[in-house]
């Protein structure tokens, strides 16, 4: 008998893959049982039925090494719980080292591992040959054994998932196309199949590659595309069973046992787009051609590694689409662009070591309105205007694809797909040497050569000092001694405006905003645990107009945050107008003399002073003059109608020469932040911490009675104690390279990690940033009273610790 298909539902996941059917599972778990699970064709049959299968677990995020991890505790007790096999066997992971640079890599790797409470050891070539007798270890430098990785089959664990959501009462249907949404001002009314139609609210997409077409229906951008994907299935020849999946990135290879042969595949630095024209119809349970002339390469590769392969028939080689992304991370997430619309979708060829905390997450976003912790990583808010264009988008991905197992350098920028949004001042700093970094698809000067000593502006990646070390050094001198200027025009800006923008942003940022026309203000934006969604400056411009500024990748994400906490009763309307300015960041103590020889206003500390806005005219331009630092200088930020921006420029450049006014890049605004204390949303700062564990209560107006969101949880904090606290760490050796993920000891026990870490050029020594947690309550005194050390590849580095800025702590140089 056919089940029929339910009139109204509280969820409609669509799609049945791997994805899918882990979110019905865990919305099930939730209690959502009326959740329904549409699959257009079967189970399985478009992407997770000729996925390989690898299951490892760390990755540089420690939340979504967390994620990963849960899919391996999952998957350990899927079988006993609803009786089908998975395939699942935790045999350890381990990962090849051929040089000393990916030995540096590896090894950092296992700083990260121990820093996120994961077990990575490292291996001699002899102990991995043993773990591993199939491989020749002659060119081995070394390896890492992580031994909870493992390997699942991808279609049983997938039918283990169906059924344990079908278990919580979950409803899955098979051969139910998805046609249409119905979608009344803005929200979701209904899911129409060709079987009939579901009234629903929530609608959450797992369909893969079909995702993007899909979801562009409805003006969701998705930004992933199809590439093929090949692997071997060999003959068996006594493979023995326990034999741990083997990752060898420096051949771009990887390796597991399948029924007593190996699975080896790889990630070529050439891969192959697949359905430019769009994913044919009827395209299920199917295999693209062997295309072995493309896979020899990696078959040359592998030969070198495992010369057995040579001689053992192939049973099959496998190639198959994947849905790959820009970044090479997934995409999970509510939809900026439509309420109650949920993507779990883009998994880059490992989907199976992600889909049980994945679908976990993604359940728990639904149902609660917010993942169970801070996804950034793959936050579909990460992504913005680029996106949109899917020859931008191919173009990216192909080069994330080819770099899947390169070396992971620090500070690597992407190539391709450049440049695509440029400043006004674009080509003058690239005549005067600038090289640019990307965000968001912006150019932005990192570091300026010095043309005339014959330096080329062209990063050489590096675990150890950068070639850019010096360059910075100069620009960061400059900063505090003379003045620079930064191109900051990338940043984020939006206008909040209309009658209630008062209250609106009052209840939303957790700074007072309630200040008068002319006042500039610094505050977080706070989800209800007292999390940082957003760390943003905003200017007061007029009684209903605030004018906005945050960094530049978070557009997507602190937009959408801010229009959806917008009272629904309140008349306030925000809108984007990043493209409209430029903005030049006049930074250093000679700064003031530079603004006083290009403008007739009045610019004295007493007419200007710290945490102001106004207006002032440079070379018939009206500029909006934001008094503020990044940088722990006195400082102006510059925002500029685009079409003054060369002008204004050229007429600073030309007038501040003789004060020392040089160009100076982004990595120079990090080294000066870091020796500032400066907290940074995504690493430092984010959703997993409040400001009072950030050192940032001085900026929430709880001494006012005055509501916002996330208040309660910030007073609960302040009256009951913290259990982390954020802090400097200073080592001890001064060639120490600090990256972050670095691990935190204090008194010989683990207490956290790094979340950044840089040089510091006035201080001349690196400096890291990180929370020391306790179970037990961190106080200042805790922190203060230990003696640190950091793991950096795996060596132990002592460390002092400091809860003050190391640099000007009372702010005399920023408020001179």
């Amino acid at each position: 008998m056919t089940k029929e298909l339910p009139k109204t539902a509280k969820a409609v996941v669509i799609g049945g893959g791997i994805i899918g059917c882990s979110t019905a599972y865990h919305l099930g778990k939730l209690g959502w049982t009326d959740t329904v699970l549409l699959e257009r064709k079967k189970l399985t049959s478009g992407t997770t039925f000729h996925a390989a299968g690898l299951v490892g677990q760390l990755r540089t995020s420690a939340n979504i090494t967390q994620l990963l991890g849960y899919s391996v505790d999952l998957y350990k007790g899927l079988e006993e719980e609803t009786g089908l096999g998975t395939g699942w066997k935790m045999n350890g992971g381990l990962r090849l080292a051929c040089n000393e640079e990916r030995w540096t890599e590896v090894r950092r790797q296992a700083t990260t591992a121990q820093s996120f409470g994961l077990e990575m050891q490292l291996l001699t070539p002899q102990e991995a040959f043993d773990l591993w007798p199939l491989m020749t270890v002659d060119d081995l430098v070394g390896a890492a054994f992580l031994p909870t990785d493992g390997q699942a089959n991808p279609s049983d664990i997938t039918q283990a998932l169906a059924k344990g959501a079908r278990m919580s009462g979950v409803s899955i249907f098979e051969d139910t196309e998805v046609l249409d949404l119905e979608i009344d001002r803005g929200k979701i009314r209904a899911v129409v199949t060709a079987q009939g139609r579901i009234e629903c609210e929530r609608v959450v997409v797992c369909a893969g590659q079909w995702t993007r077409a899909f979801a562009a229906r409805f003006g969701v951008n998705v930004p992933l595309v199809s590439v093929e994907h090949q692997y071997i299935i060999t003959e068996s020849f006594g493979v023995p069973s326990n034999l741990p999946t083997l990752r060898d990135p420096d051949r771009l290879t990887y390796y597991k046992e399948e029924v007593g042969g190996i699975v080896m595949g790889g990630y070529e630095p050439n891969p192959i787009l697949w359905a430019k024209n769009g994913i044919p119809d009827g395209f299920h349970y199917t295999l693209l051609d062997s295309n072995f002339d493309h896979f020899e390469q990696i078959m040359e590769q592998a030969l070198g590694r495992v010369p057995a392969l040579e001689n053992v028939g192939v049973k099959q080689l496998l190639n198959g689409p994947e849905s790959f992304t820009p970044d090479g991370n997934f995409i999970l997430g509510e939809a900026p662009e439509l309420r109650n619309f949920f993507i779990g979708a883009g998994f880059n060829a490992f989907g199976i070591a992600s889909a049980g905390g994945a679908g976990m997450a993604l359940a728990e976003w639904v149902t609660k309105g917010e993942p169970p912790y801070d996804l950034w990583p793959v936050d579909i808010r990460r992504f913005g205007r680029p996106h949109f264009d899917t020859d931008w988008v191919r173009t990216r991905t192909l080069e994330a694809y080819g770099k899947h197992y390169t070396m992971a350098w620090p500070f690597e920028e992407h190539s391709s797909g450049r440049p695509c949004r440029k400043s006004p001042l674009y080509d003058r700093l690239k005549a005067q040497g600038a090289c640019f970094g990307e965000k968001l698809g912006w150019e932005r000067p990192n570091w300026f050569a010095d043309l005339f000593a014959n330096e080329e502006p062209k990063d050489i990646y590096s675990y150890g000092r950068q070639n850019w070390f010096d360059a910075v050094g100069r620009e960061h001198k400059a900063v505090r001694e003379a003045a620079v200027i930064f191109d900051q025009t990338s940043f984020a800006k939006f206008v909040l405006k209309g009658r209630d923008a008062e209250a609106a942003l009052s209840w939303i940022a957790s700074n007072d905003v309630a200040r008068p026309v002319g006042s500039l203000v610094y505050t977080q934006m706070l989800n209800d645990k007292g999390g940082i969604e957003c760390d943003v400056t905003v200017a007061r411009i007029a009684e209903n107009e605030y004018y906005i500024v945050t960094g530049t990748g978070f557009a997507t994400h602190d937009f959408d945050w801010i229009a959806r906490n917008i009272p629904a009763a309140m008349h306030a309307e925000l809108v984007d107008v990043t493209s409209a300015y430029s903005v030049l960041s006049l930074m250093g103590p000679n700064s003031r003399a530079v603004l006083e020889k290009v403008t007739g206003s009045d610019v004295s500390n007493a007419a200007f002073p710290f945490g102001k806005v106004r207006t002032i005219g440079i070379a018939g331009c009206p500029v909006r003059a934001l008094r503020i630092t990044y940088v722990g200088e006195l400082g102006y930020e510059l925002h500029v109608p685009v079409e003054y921006a060369t002008t204004v420029y050229d007429v600073l450049m030309a007038s501040g020469g003789e004060l020392g006014l040089v160009n100076a890049g982004y990595r120079a605004i990090e080294s000066c932040r870091l020796e500032k204390g400066y907290r940074a949303w995504g690493s430092d700062i984010g959703p997993d911490h409040t400001p009072v564990e950030a050192g940032l209560g001085w900026a929430v107006k709880t001494r006012k009675n005055i509501p916002f969101r996330g208040r309660e949880a910030i007073e609960q904090q302040l009256s009951g104690g913290v259990k982390k606290r954020l802090a400097c760490f200073i080592p001890e050796d001064a060639d120490a390279v600090l990256l972050g993920r670095e691990t935190i000891y204090r008194d010989g026990k683990r207490v956290g990690w790094l979340s950044s870490g840089g040089f510091g050029y006035t201080l001349g020594k690196p400096i890291g940033y990180g929370y020391v947690r306790n179970p037990d309550g961190v106080t200042e005194d805790f922190v203060l009273s230990g003696t640190y050390e950091l793991d950096v590849a795996r060596e132990r580095i002592p460390c002092k610790v400091s809860l003050s800025p190391l640099y000007d702590p009372d702010m005399a140089r920023v408020k001179a």
